[in-house]
């Protein structure tokens, strides 16, 4: 029989407060900038579902062909005893690793780490009905701050998947990743996600499909704004741009007004004035080759231990055993 354990680390009053104090830095920065994090209320993850199934979206049908092809591989390297997951969501393609793992016979416990309450709930709620035997443990939190309340039973492997530590620039990556390293004992894993570089003629699409889905999911951020800030931004008066920078080799999303307008935030008591075509940037997503992937690994004490790609080298899944 399942058991289950939610622990709830990061509540509604801490995300509100986060919304604003992010908001505050990053609309009177210069240029203007948005963190990512806030694309996903309830209509923005349901905007990224729809996402994940555009032709042009390939890093969320790369990842599951990996997964598909090398669960297995990857649980008989892993012989984890405990799954973690930062940044669940809906613990779809975590199935796979669920299912190679118990084969191994090894899992005893899944751990799903997320910001959302209620997709954890649900998430957790499907899992017990489909792994009786699996003791389930969800935390409400946020993985960059709320590592150290993860459960250290058994031998883990954390897993972050679909490209997430893309979303992080490289200071920040570098930081987060020690953090993870500082949670684990020497021999424990973590099972990363990262897309590839590739032809910018491909990588671009991905993030500015034909049918304008992740245009909607990037002007989202802006309704969220309006309904939790008592902003006013005409969400309609922002096109979406998503632009390739070969130097960082990162994607950009970016929203740019079409006409000057001052947005006032109520809440923040703050009035915000865009210019005609000016840009405010709401995500990166680092794109990366494996000899940094390495690296980045190292720097943080771990050692990459294995590497699976796609069938065309999109995206990657790496092992890293930490030292």
């Amino acid at each position: 029989m399942t058991t289950a354990v939610l622990d709830i680390y990061l509540t509604e009053a801490d995300a509100e407060a986060e919304l604003r104090s992010d908001a505050r830095t990053g609309l009177t920065a210069i240029p203007k900038v948005l963190q990512p994090k806030w694309f996903y209320d309830a209509t923005g993850s349901e905007i990224y579902e729809k996402i994940t199934q555009l032709p042009e979206y390939y890093p969320f049908n790369a990842e599951r062909e990996i997964l598909h092809t090398n669960a297995a591989r990857i649980a008989a390297a892993s012989g984890a005893e405990t799954l973690v997951e930062l940044g669940s969501g809906s613990s779809e393609k975590t199935r796979l690793l669920l299912d190679a793992l118990a084969d191994t016979g090894t899992l005893r416990r899944y751990v799903p780490l997320d910001v959302s309450e209620a997709a954890l709930r649900e998430a957790m709620g499907a899992l017990a009905v489909d792994y009786p035997q699996l003791s389930i443990h969800g935390i409400v939190g946020d993985f960059t701050r709320h590592l150290g309340q993860i459960p250290t039973e058994g031998k883990r492997m954390l897993a972050l998947l679909g490209g997430t530590i893309g979303n992080l620039e490289p200071a920040d990556r570098a930081v987060f990743l020690r953090s993870i390293r500082q949670q684990l004992a020497a021999g424990e894993q973590l099972l990363l996600g990262t897309g590839l570089v590739i032809d910018p003629g491909v990588m671009v699409p991905a993030y500015d499909d034909a049918q304008g889905v992740t245009a909607d999911f990037n002007r989202n951020v802006l309704r969220v704004l309006n309904r939790e800030l008592g902003a006013n931004f005409d969400v309609d008066a922002f096109t979406h741009l998503a632009l390739w920078n070969t130097e960082r080799e990162w994607i950009e999303m970016r929203l740019r007004a079409t006409r000057s307008m001052i947005v006032h935030v109520a809440e923040l008591g703050l009035d915000v004035p865009f210019a005609v075509g000016e840009e405010m940037r709401t995500e990166t997503s680092a794109k990366f080759r494996r000899s940094g992937v390495r690296d980045e690994l190292e720097s943080a004490g771990f050692e990459l231990t294995e590497w699976w790609t796609d069938s065309q080298d999109r995206f990657a899944l790496s092992l890293a055993t930490a030292r």
